[in-house]
């Protein structure tokens, strides 16, 4: 093993191999040194970071204090990408029984957060409702919207930015809103909200004028292309759910379509629509999936639950659904089940899945650096929580293997024969009042990066998590912090920052530029504060962190933002990339790093580079395609993989039935040896399964969808035509699904029901299709940043 020696340059310092084989050198402030040494590779190598004394800082730490009266609220946001502009909005609200009174302070930062301006006269010294916060556009153009209450004349008003912030522009509201305005992400001049007396207003000018499109609205959802999607009752209650009708407009609301009935609620998933209907029978529900935007429908083949049980999406893309099915008596576990490429046709996943009836949390996170990776807890059946975690989409789970600076002994640790299996504390932790200040971190830009607070060993190591790192995106990982900790990824995971989670006032920041290996401490004040969380710009590649907290009490909000620009000061070059290739476990495979069809070769930042990524930083990787295997392929509908077997074997409880489904209108039955393509798998040649979906020819519908099909304009002749028209097809409807029902499917294809599904946000930002809330904000509110949610499935 080589080592490293370091030497000490006029302001600096740079390391150099003793055989030559690569240098670094980097320049920052000297007088305060600390060193790590860590194995690497095959290497040893001393990473040394200076950092100023405290007297010397002010290049690099900027404070700056809000006044906030007792009982008040701080809310943040960002505006744009890489503008640098940050919107704090502070707000102190005394409800009355009359009328509502309150004081907001609105400030403005256009140096990520280093020093702000009170800008309250730009919005009148007007009372912001906390409950609709700051609204962004997403589509990164500089539009800000604050609702304003200016009740004591008898309204509310909008505050509208297209600068950023720089300059708003005040427009009163014919209405009163109930939720956040919600930008069209196709076309963020228009916008959609709800009044109180839930009438569903539209702005196509980015609210200077308004118009009511529809009454008596409940939930509403902007779709692709322009389009609405949106429940309604015209008995005016929302809260009879099974009564709803699911309508749908493409010309802002020129034009209605009626897509379903019976509707208990809908969600939005990639290019899918999901309803929960009602069948009829007291509160039995199904899921029905569309494609086409509501045009054709068809049920989710799913298994058969009872009305103690639930379905939950856990996840939804372009490509797929994850579903969770909860298991018989109140368990406290289910089966994941993974779709087709059209959301129907579902197969086994995972069993065991640890999702609680109490809590309605689950573990389940989708990793954002690299691409088919899931992670989740199984209860085991000793009663143990286990996590797993899937790098093909769920075809197979497999535990996570142990930190190998664990300090759990295998010899004598008590979840033995676990042997010190590495556990990541999520949602379901965060439920039980564990002391896990945040959930698992990705981002796309930091490939393979994953930060997540875990324990390993004996019970009590989970009361005290500690925070790992993966660089491998959950192959392997490491212990990088004693405790609990807030993280954040900075400069696309060429910087991570942490600071300890602790009811003690703080003064320190921990900084890693080796991906987690090596952690350095900077004192950001001499003067320690309350620390409450972390922020920074989106998308992690900025070099900015602000710490926020408090002094004394809640009245004198600090915020202290760090520039590791500062600090870091070389740009990166070619020679500080390596090459990695993902999914790798042996080089001297021909098929090594094979995942969903193809090979991913990313250039990453060697750990020993200490430089600046830039803003401008783009994801480099080369794509090679893979002959196909089992590993390409879920198991087909009916069959199941037992534990982390490559061969899919039949389902005992469908043992010979004939694997017939309703597709499109018609029956078909399935004759499959046990596999279907992953969606989204690009594998060529090599196992080729077979599968045949034959047509029997045989009309089949659900009786629990009776969409009406029909146009409907603001013409008052053409609304008695179609009410006319409607009760003749209706009539028609019940009595042809009988028909159908009785002579010509025989009751012979699968009908699953389902009465409660659960909701499922935190986590994942993933919204499951039952128990909607009817004032569900577009925005939800985590800690004091309550507009950085966007459209949760999308």
């Amino acid at each position: 093993m080589e080592r490293c020696i370091h030497t000490l340059g006029q302001a600096g310092f740079h390391w150099t191999y003793l055989q030559g084989v690569s240098s670094r050198q980097t320049w920052l402030p000297p007088v305060v040194l600390y060193s790590c040494t860590q194995t690497l590779q095959g290497w040893a190598y001393l990473v040394n970071i200076f950092v100023p004394p405290a007297k010397e800082r002010t290049r690099e730490t900027f404070l700056f204090t809000f006044k906030v009266r007792t009982m008040g609220s701080l809310s943040l946001a960002w505006v744009g990408d890489g503008s640098g502009v940050l919107l704090v909005l502070t707000t102190f609200q005394v409800p009355l029984f009359i009328m509502r009174f309150g004081q907001s302070n609105l400030y403005r930062s256009e140096d990520y957060g280093k020093t702000f301006k009170d800008v309250t006269h730009l919005i009148n010294h007007t009372f912001i409702q906390t409950d609709f916060g700051i609204s962004i556009s997403p589509d990164q153009s500089g539009k800000v919207i604050l609702t304003g209450d200016v009740s004591e004349i008898g309204g509310f008003r909008l505050f509208r930015s297209q600068d950023f912030g720089l300059t708003f522009i005040p427009s009163d509201l014919p209405f009163e809103p109930i939720i956040q305005m919600l930008y069209n992400p196709g076309d963020c001049n228009a916008l959609l909200t709800l009044s109180i007396t839930l009438d569903l207003w539209l702005s196509e000018d980015f609210g200077t004028t308004w118009r009511k499109i529809h009454d008596s609205v409940c939930l509403v959802r902007w779709g692709p292309n322009n389009s609405i999607y949106f429940t309604t009752n015209y008995n005016g209650s929302c809260n009879e759910k099974g009564m709803l009708e699911l309508r749908k407009t493409t010309d802002y609301g020129r034009s209605f379509q009626t897509i379903a009935t019976r509707v208990y609620s809908f969600v939005l998933g990639g290019r899918f629509v999901f309803a929960s209907i009602m069948t009829g029978t007291g509160t039995e529900r199904m899921i029905h999936v569309s494609v086409d935007g509501g045009e054709v429908w068809n049920m989710a083949q799913l298994p058969k639950v009872n009305h103690e049980q639930f379905y939950s999406i856990l996840a939804a893309n372009q490509d797929m659904i994850f579903m969770h099915v909860d298991d018989p008596e109140d368990s406290g576990v289910g089966t994941i089940y993974v779709s087709d490429d059209r959301g129907t046709v579902f197969s086994k996943s995972l069993e065991r899945h640890l999702y609680t009836t109490t809590g309605s949390d689950t573990d389940f996170t989708a990793i954002a650096s690299l691409r088919g990776v899931y992670m989740t807890s199984i209860l085991t059946v000793d009663g143990a929580v286990e996590t797993v975690i899937t790098f093909d989409q769920g075809a197979k789970w497999q535990t996570l293997r142990r930190p190998q600076n664990s300090h759990c002994d295998t010899k004598t640790s008590t979840n033995r024969p676990n042997r010190c299996r590495l556990h990541i504390h999520a949602s379901y932790s965060t439920t039980m009042k564990m002391n896990v200040p945040m959930l698992p971190f990705s981002q796309p830009s930091a490939v393979g990066l994953i930060l997540a607070h875990g324990s390993t060993g004996d019970a009590e190591s989970s009361l005290l998590p500690d925070v790992y790192v993966s660089d491998d995106g959950g192959y392997s990982w490491l212990l990088a912090l004693r405790g609990p900790h807030q993280y954040a990824i900075l400069d696309s995971g060429g910087l991570l920052v942490a600071v300890e989670h602790t009811n003690s006032p703080v003064n320190q920041i921990k900084f890693s530029t080796d991906e987690g290996q090596c952690w350095h401490t900077y004192n950001f004040t001499n003067d320690p504060f309350h620390f409450s969380g972390m922020d920074s710009e989106p998308g992690s590649r900025s070099m900015n962190v602000s710490l926020w907290g408090y002094r004394n009490d809640f009245s004198k909000w600090v915020v202290i933002t760090v520039d590791f620009r500062k600090l870091l000061t070389r740009d990166c070059n070619d020679g500080d990339y390596v090459q990695w290739l993902t999914h790798s476990a042996d080089p001297s495979e021909s098929n090594d790093g094979c995942v969903l069809g193809y090979k991913e070769t990313f250039l990453r930042l060697r750990k020993d580079s200490v430089c600046w990524n830039g803003r401008d930083y783009v994801v480099t990787k080369q794509m090679s395609p893979c002959p196909c295997t089992m590993d390409d392929y879920h198991c087909d509908f009916g069959y199941y993989r037992p534990g982390n077997s490559s061969e899919c074997v039949e389902q005992e409880e469908l043992k010979g039935r004939p694997l017939e489904f309703c597709l499109n209108g018609t029956i078909e039955q399935l004759q499959t040896s046990g596999y279907r393509k992953i969606p989204g798998d690009h594998c060529e040649g090599g196992f080729q399964p077979d599968r045949k979906e034959t047509d029997l020819r045989r009309v089949c519908t659900s009786n629990a969808l009776h969409p009406n099909s029909l146009t409907e304009t603001s013409s008052p002749n053409t609304a008695v035509i179609v009410m006319v028209v409607i009760a003749i097809l209706l009539t028609s409807a019940v009595a042809g699904v009988w028909l159908v029902k009785k002579y010509v499917c025989g009751g012979r294809f699968l009908v699953h029901r389902y009465s409660v599904m659960r909701e499922h946000v935190e986590a994942n930002k993933i919204e499951g299709v039952d128990d909607i809330d009817t004032h569900y904000m577009e925005t939800g509110k985590e800690q004091y940043n309550e507009d950085s949610d966007q459209d949760l499935l999308e």
